[in-house]
């Protein structure tokens, strides 16, 4: 049974109320102790959409930043934030924090700027060769070569004229692309895992007698070669895109008869030879590896792409359960469209779990065993305003990571490290420098900062917490197992500042409660992120010292604490426990 509040008073003091002393006479004594009633956490069991990607779990503690002193809000509270420690909704899994890396930023470990924010953002997996490079990738082959076998042409089916293929090798060693030496470097240095995706489309494109026993020969030689430094692979990327190399093919060359145009089932055909030849390649090596297949992540039944309608039931039909891991990719809003900043910042939180849904319903209907989901790309499609590069979608990306947690997902890898600023339509999580407005290479934009700091005050578990006064306010809570403490992500989607009371059951509250504000300038998409007030000396990114920045602090008394939301920001907020 647990204890009830109390108050203990030494003899020679009055009491006005609960928890004010007064009225005490000379020297004399005075303890006053409030112990509250505390349900321990419960524990969940890892869901199957998560699985072997826990495997790395651990349990954190809580370090309490350097901080400034804060006042707390008086006037009442607009909003009313409750969690239950008692209540845990899931476990964290580390590997949902990775990004994406490519051929063509540079060789990265010659880059100690982009080094040293990569270590601090502490990603745990890195992607790579990239997206559609991936499917025109040979791993073993020097610059500027290709195999034999491998055609002057490839036909795609997205309106691109014909030209000559560039193919990529994995042997580049000029300055401007990244070897897969150097990838490994990377992963090395940061301390991240890989994930890699092997080129898939030569088993379609391929002019051999057998191109998908060519293509699965040459995964599993690139097993041989990374002998156990990777567990997870991928087979192909996007494969069922008519953008994608593989996605149609010349009849004229193909030598196994192969369709036209790609579909779910040759997909799976395929798959099972990749797997069976990248599996005995593994055991050949002593490696335990887990091999990825492409799902489609939404009921796609009468959208525009055919290959895409009836993918999910073709590949399950003729691959089972032979995947270890399922893969999806999503944008969040139309790629191109000129996504106002409401819309960007709802897809977050509507989209993620519709498509964790999709795959349950996916899996039920073709009979088959749910299997660990990995977001392999992610980011959103908006253009047109700048709004890729902006605070909104650093708050996007903290509201894609709440969700991915809550919504049991096991891995996922933000699309990336770097791509080319294109007037702000770019996808890169640091500058290359090329705005032309002096803007230092590798700047990082603003959903670095989010995703650091939601990494980096965020413990090891995710508790039930629920928001009332207000729908633009959310709110992801968890707790740290080894110290107790509480981490809380607070999302303030509105365009007004808002008073907030946060209640904590289940808790043993302790001395303090840090905040870190992340704010934009004032603009609907400012290029600019502010911690606590601090913002960078140039035009974009966010303040140079983030890893130093003091927190705001205010002394906690009780399990009930009271701060203020910015407008269209996330706080950072943690909460001693008694030690």
């Amino acid at each position: 049974m647990s204890k009830i509040n109390s108050l203990k008073l030494a003899i020679g003091c009055s009491v006005l109320g609960i928890g004010l002393i007064t009225a005490c006479k000379k020297d004399s004594a005075v303890t006053v102790e409030k112990v509250y009633n505390v349900t321990p956490p419960t524990d969940v069991q890892t869901p199957a959409s998560i699985g072997f990607f826990a495997d790395e779990w651990e349990a954190k503690s809580f370090a309490a930043p350097a901080y400034d002193f804060t006042t707390a809000p008086i006037l009442r509270e607009e909003v009313i934030i409750n969690a239950d420690f008692s209540q845990t909704v899931a476990k964290v899994s580390r590997n949902i924090f990775g990004t994406n890396t490519n051929t063509y930023i540079g060789q990265m470990v010659t880059e100690p700027a982009l080094m040293g924010h990569l270590k601090e953002l502490s990603p745990n997996v890195i992607r790579f060769p990239g997206g559609n490079i991936s499917s025109v990738y040979f791993w073993n082959k020097d610059f500027g070569t290709k195999p034999v076998d491998s055609p002057d042409t490839i036909l795609y089916a997205d309106g691109r004229a014909l030209a000559k293929e560039s193919y990529w090798a994995g042997k580049n060693t000029p300055d401007w692309s990244l070897s897969l030496e150097n990838y490994y470097n990377t992963l090395q240095q940061t301390g991240s895992k890989g994930m890699i995706t092997v080129n898939y489309g030569y088993a379609r494109y391929g002019t051999g007698a057998h191109p998908d026993r060519d293509a699965a020969h040459l995964a599993a030689e690139w097993v041989r070669h990374d002998k156990g430094k990777t567990k997870f692979w991928e087979i192909g990327n996007e494969s069922s895109g008519p953008w994608q190399a593989g996605f149609k093919i010349d009849l004229k060359k193909n030598k196994d008869g192969q369709p036209e145009i790609i579909n779910g089932t040759i997909y799976g055909k395929h798959f099972k030879v990749f797997a069976d030849s990248m599996r005995k390649a593994a055991a050949e090596v002593g490696a335990t590896i887990k091999i990825g297949a492409q799902l489609i992540h939404f009921d796609a039944a009468n959208t525009w792409n055919v290959p895409d309608r009836t993918w999910n039931a073709e590949f399950f039909a003729q691959a089972g359960n032979a995947a270890d891991f399922f893969i999806i990719h999503d944008y969040y809003t139309p790629l191109g469209s000129n996504t106002g900043a409401a819309d960007i910042l709802n897809s977050a939180a509507s989209v993620t779990p519709k498509m964790m849904a999709w795959l349950k319903t996916s899996t039920a209907a073709a009979g088959v065993q749910m299997k660990p989901v990995a977001l392999t790309e992610w980011n959103i499609g908006a253009e047109g305003s700048k709004q890729m590069v902006s605070h909104v979608a650093g708050m996007h990306a903290a509201i894609v990571l709440g969700e991915l947690v809550k919504n049991n997902y096991g891995m996922a890898s933000r699309w990336g490290v770097a791509n080319g600023y294109a007037n702000g339509n770019d996808h890169g999580m640091f500058s290359l420098g090329d705005e032309g407005d002096g803007t230092a290479k590798w700047t990082p934009r603003p959903a670095f900062y989010y995703m650091y700091f939601f990494q980096k005050y965020f413990g090891d578990r995710m508790v039930n917490s629920t928001v009332t006064g207000n729908s633009d306010v959310l709110s992801y809570a968890s707790g740290y197992s080894k110290t107790g403490d509480a981490g809380f992500v607070l999302v303030n989607k509105g365009t007004n500042n808002l008073r907030a009371l946060v209640k904590i059951q289940n808790f043993q509250p302790g001395a303090r409660y840090y905040i870190y504000e992340l704010t934009g300038d004032g603009s609907d998409f400012s290029r600019k992120v502010l911690v606590n007030g601090v913002g960078p000396s140039g035009t974009s990114g966010g303040p140079a010292n983030y890893k130093d920045l003091k927190a705001k602090s205010a002394p906690l008394k009780t399990n009930v604490l009271k701060l203020t939301l910015p407008a269209r920001s996330v706080v950072y907020l943690s909460v001693d426990t008694k030690k």
